[in-house]
């Protein structure tokens, strides 16, 4: 008589995928309360940043940072997850550093300073509780994470400034090719009916930081390849100049020949046209990219 014992392939699967899953190591629970922890110290410096991004059109895409992020993390979640714990209690030093620095620019009025040392204190918390594995597979959502923050002031002036200069010149340009007689005096275009000054929200630099956020974010949830992934973030640049000069064109035209359009709620809709048609040229210089490398291989 045959007393064997049978397993069926069913439960010798189970058996030998239950012991292949691998022990969650991540101290997730850990490093939540640690965030939360921070958030809550943090509160004066993040409570403007976000008024800052409700008020101020420049930063409105700001909202969509940590959410982007957040995504970035889910879909990398078995990489972060498989990285070996280890953690590395002298990173809590990175920690205290971003307290240190949140004090000295709250104080003084850096708001830059301040808020760049929330996210050293998140990269020492994660450091600390988690290890330089888990902070190296997590280190481009981290990165994307620059994006809320508000580039300097001193800075952000001295681009927009150029900026503006650039785009009348080129709407000169257009204009004097339509046949529309203009003079144009610094970022003060004087048309014949009316004055139309390119001011500083028409200098195209939230167009210009929206693009390259979305660029970024394009460029790892849809190409694997560095380089291209590189090219479309520095076509950003190019895109948004000409894109915004085409749009300061477009405003001359409307003030000589429709004024009662060319300002208020029209004027609105047309920068939001004008920046889907500058996502419609990043997704088709990608296109072309693409194209381009596949003809390399063939």
């Amino acid at each position: 008589m045959d007393l064997g014992v049978s397993v069926s392939p069913l439960a010798e699967g189970g058996a030998v995928s239950a012991r292949i899953q691998p022990k969650l190591e991540l101290p997730v629970a850990a490093i939540l309360w640690f965030l939360a922890l921070l958030i809550l110290l943090f509160l004066p410096v993040l409570k403007p940043m976000v008024s800052e991004w409700i008020n101020d059109e420049t930063m409105g895409y700001a909202f969509f940072v940590p959410l982007v992020a957040g995504y970035v993390v889910w879909l990398d979640r078995e990489r972060i997850l498989a990285a070996p714990v280890k953690p590395c209690w002298p990173a809590l030093a990175l920690v205290v550093w971003g307290f240190c620095q949140m004090l000295l620019g709250f104080l003084g009025a850096q708001f830059f300073l301040a808020r760049t040392a929330f996210l050293i204190a998140i990269v020492g918390v994660i450091w600390t509780v988690a290890g330089t594995a888990v902070l190296r597979a997590m280190s481009f959502p981290l990165l994307l994470l620059i994006f809320m923050i508000r580039i300097p002031q001193y800075i952000y002036q001295r681009i927009t400034f150029p900026l503006q200069i650039l785009a009348s010149q080129v709407a000169t340009r257009g204009l004097e090719m339509l046949g529309i007689p203009v003079l144009r005096e610094g970022n003060v275009l004087e048309l014949a009916s009316k004055r139309l000054e390119v001011v500083e929200a028409c200098s195209g630099i939230r167009s210009l930081l929206s693009l390259m956020f979305l660029s970024v974010a394009y460029g790892r949830l849809f190409e694997k390849r560095l380089w291209v992934k590189i090219a479309l973030f520095v076509s950003t640049v190019p895109i948004a100049i000409a894109c915004n000069a085409a749009r300061v064109t477009l405003a001359g035209v409307l003030t000589q020949y429709a004024p009662e359009i060319a300002e208020g709620a029209y004027h609105v809709f047309e920068g939001w046209v004008i920046f889907m048609f500058e996502l419609v040229v990043l997704l088709g210089f990608h296109r072309i990219l693409t194209r381009f490398v596949r003809r390399s291989h063939a």
